[in-house]
């Protein structure tokens, strides 16, 4: 086996961002396009008993794992500066056990406490699917424990290997398991129970994955040594020693972490807060007369339209994380003046693209629809679904920039106003209007977190907004786009109803969209050539392929 690379420093870091990311990337990404065969192989109703839990899976995974992976590499990575092995070790220690109890409690309030969770929800068609993805649980946890160890020393290729193969093998036994239960003729419930057992199966495998890194790591065939200066002529003895004597070990180790990794973790709880509202909104308020498996199914036509919004979001998350390094620097540098260009870069370039998908989604719904799905039905919902995709790429980037400039906790103070508002709003539009109704919620929902987020960005990087770039040449873009998908709307309308034709249509109207609202930009001078440039790494060549193309004068 070939050793990790023994090299510190600015460049290691820049290479573990990138392996992180892409490793974000490909998970995020297999993760939003498995819910399409998982629609067609099983089902709306499969996808809407899916859809329901999955959240409430994820608010527990989080409780059990958010926060202390970070805790963990903080703690690592201080104790391997000045050479505290037996204290890594502590910290690796003491926060396997937390997270093992941690892990065990959760698994059993989601098997054991499945006919309550489903009596909450409304639905006893949530039980098999629940107690299935109980057991991953014990298992991601302890992965997690260890990934944080790995990126307190700056290794971040155990983590992404683990997440990626984990992700991999949780689709693959996903399928697998819909195959076989659809089969032999299982009830949705059940095969919604074999689509959520994939999660252990996969949390099993990144065990594994991680376990063999450890296993290498400890036997010394790929330690990490630091290279740049060693830890007694970086720090002299009694600083080391002081660090040693400070009585975290132990408990109070673990008090210490625990202070740390808390506030983290009930701020990501924010994330999944506005999906956990459907959850325990939806099954309830959607009953009517068609009972609990009508009820089901609704979901899952109102789920249809949620992973192409989330496609976007994945893109935005992507982009975003170049703004936070280069914010957090301009900040430590006190160019007020660089903040306020990044910011208002950043706002313009993901505004941009939040609309441009809006449009294009809602527009080219029905065909979207067939293409992925089958059928049509559903299609006016995720057209209303799709109005999402701007106010949650603002939301996004926004919550980066406050991030790069120091302000963590206010983005997921935002969301839970915003979870919030989705819940009260999903009481009052979901008995008139249906599915419709909850996606007008999450329309308003995020509108109203990203416009928190904006008004504090602007106030503290000191951006003042003008309309004619902010609303009126968007505004004008936006047109354009519309006409282009309208006409070829209208130009295919007399094409047979065929998934082909709408696989031609869908894919033609991107191709389209895209270059009617990128051709709108740059003719309205909606960014100029100073911004594109000032886009973190990408901006220069962007720059320079628009000129060669002749797209810019």
């Amino acid at each position: 086996m070939k050793e990790y690379n023994q090299q510190t420093g600015p460049s290691k870091l820049l290479k573990g961002a990138a392996v992180l990311s892409l490793a974000a990337i490909v998970t995020k990404l297999l993760g939003t396009l498995q819910k399409i065969p998982l629609q067609n192989i099983g089902g709306d109703g499969v996808f809407g008993i899916y859809n329901t839990v999955y959240p409430f899976y994820t608010i527990l995974l989080m409780l059990a794992t958010a926060g202390f992976p970070t805790a963990i590499s903080k703690f690592v990575a201080e104790r391997h500066a000045v050479g505290q092995e037996a204290g890594k070790r502590e910290v690796l220690r003491m926060a396997t056990i937390v997270m093992a109890i941690l892990g065990v409690a959760c698994s059993f309030l989601m098997y054991f406490g499945a006919p309550f969770l489903s009596r909450l929800i409304g639905s006893s068609q949530l039980i098999p699917a629940l107690r299935s993805s109980a057991p991953a649980l014990l298992f991601i946890p302890l992965s997690a424990a260890m990934r944080g160890y790995f990126q307190g020393l700056q290794d971040m290729m155990p983590t992404a290997v683990s997440q990626v193969i984990e992700q991999a093998v949780r689709v693959a036994v996903m399928i697998v398991l819909l195959v076989y239960l659809g089969g032999i003729g299982s009830s949705d419930d059940m095969i919604a129970g074999g689509a959520l057992a994939g999660s252990a199966a996969g949390g099993v495998a990144g065990l594994i994955v991680m376990l063999m890194y450890w296993r290498r790591y400890s036997r010394g065939e790929s330690k990490i040594q630091m290279v740049t200066v060693s830890p007694a002529e970086k720090y002299p003895k009694s600083t080391r020693e002081t660090s040693l004597d400070k009585g975290e070990r132990g408990w109070g180790l673990l008090r210490s972490m625990l202070r740390y990794a808390i506030p983290i973790c009930l701020a990501s709880l924010a994330v999944p807060l506005i999906s956990l509202v459907d959850t325990f909104t939806l099954p309830r308020l959607l009953r009517g007369s068609g009972g609990e498996i009508g009820a089901m199914i609704e979901v899952g036509i109102y789920n249809r339209g949620i992973p192409l919004v989330q496609l976007v979001t994945m893109i935005a998350t992507s982009l975003s994380v170049l703004f936070i390094p280069a914010l957090a620097e301009l900040k430590m540098r006190s160019d007020l003046e660089g903040i306020r260009r990044q910011s208002s870069v950043a706002l313009r370039w993901f505004w941009l693209i939040g609309l441009a998908s809006s449009i294009g989604l809602a527009m080219l719904a029905e065909p979207i629809n067939v293409m992925l799905y089958g059928d049509v039905a559903g299609s006016g919902t995720m057209a209303w679904v799709a109005w999402t995709a701007a106010p949650g790429a603002l939301v996004t980037v926004t919550a980066a920039l406050l991030q790069g400039l120091g302000y963590v906790r206010a983005p997921a103070l935002h969301l839970l106003t915003a979870a919030v508002l989705k819940l009260v709003l999903n009481m009052l539009l979901v008995p008139q209007l249906g599915p419709d109704g909850a996606a007008i919620a999450g329309i308003v929902a995020y509108a109203v977190a990203a416009a928190l987020n904006l008004a504090l960005l602007l106030r503290r990087a000191g951006i003042a907004l003008r309309v004619r770039d902010a609303l009126l040449r968007p505004a004008v873009a936006a047109l354009a786009l519309a006409a282009a998908l309208a006409l070829l709307r209208f130009a295919t309308a007399s094409l047979p109803h065929t998934r082909l034709a709408a696989v031609a249509e869908s894919l033609l109207g991107v191709l389209l969209g895209a270059a009617v609202f990128a051709a709108a930009v740059l003719r309205t001078r909606l960014l100029s050539e100073a911004e594109l440039s000032a886009l973190p790494r990408v901006g220069p060549k962007l720059l320079s392929a628009l000129r060669r193309l002749g797209l810019l004068r």
